[in-house]
């Protein structure tokens, strides 16, 4: 079974990423689970969403405390949040910033850094930065094929809304590719 866990902020689309990943993973043929951590959280506050893949029935209930895979959507969290708690060796862990990082990854763990934020500005026309991010995803684990999350979004999103979404994911998971990552 392979682990992703999502660190984002309340209102960033954390939840829906994890759901439209989950659904992507399912439609090129493996098992996928999709929840989010849940407590108070508001707008702009921490929260944390998971997706299991397996090619067998995910029976496994719990939290992911052990990710092969981590998306942090603001790297602001990264001060606040042990982001990179539990991480496997071998791990890859893909942050939105558009800054060289200057927090330490543990060992072993292979950081992809990509501007999200600029790619939805451009694409979209607002900074939510779930779409580009799961893009990147892509690109970099594997777990997703591109053509399946692009079915995602047109299942999720109005045609327009759709497209720019779409593209978003796009030029992330050129960006990712390209840089051999």
């Amino acid at each position: 079974m392979r682990e992703l866990r999502i660190h984002g902020r309340g209102g960033q689309g954390s939840v829906t990423a994890a759901e439209l990943i989950a659904v992507a993973a399912f439609e090129g043929g493996v098992f996928a689970q999709a929840f989010p951590a849940f407590g108070v959280e508001r707008r702009g506050a921490p929260v944390q969403a998971f997706v299991r893949f397996d090619d067998k029935v995910i029976r496994k209930r719990s939290q992911v405390y052990e990710p092969d895979y981590i998306i942090v959507q603001d790297s602001s969290l990264i001060k606040d949040v042990n982001v990179f708690q539990g991480v496997k060796n071998g791990g890859i862990v893909i942050v939105n910033t558009e800054k060289i990082p200057d927090y330490k990854v543990p060992e072993g763990v292979k950081l992809i850094t990509i501007d999200a934020t600029t790619i939805a500005l451009k694409t979209i026309g607002l900074p939510i930065t779930n779409t580009s991010l799961m893009g990147a995803f892509a690109a970099a684990s594997g777990e997703i094929k591109f053509s399946a999350l692009e079915n995602a979004l047109n299942q999720r999103f109005s045609k327009e809304l759709a497209v720019k979404n779409i593209e978003a994911a796009r030029q992330a998971y050129k960006i990712v590719k390209g840089a051999g990552l």
